[in-house]
């Protein structure tokens, strides 16, 4: 039962996985507002 509660505990990997696609997925969205608020402040 050991060998198969170890795989378990080991997340390492998920959590890596998990924190580039945050990362990502934040990038976009501050590059999607930046963007935004140049549009804005050239209709102005």
């Amino acid at each position: 039962m050991t060998s198969l509660h170890l795989p378990l505990v080991n997340w390492s990997n998920g959590v890596i996985m998990i924190a580039v696609f945050a990362a990502v997925c934040l990038t976009l969205v501050g590059i999607v507002l930046m963007l935004m608020n140049g549009d804005k402040k050239k209709e102005e």
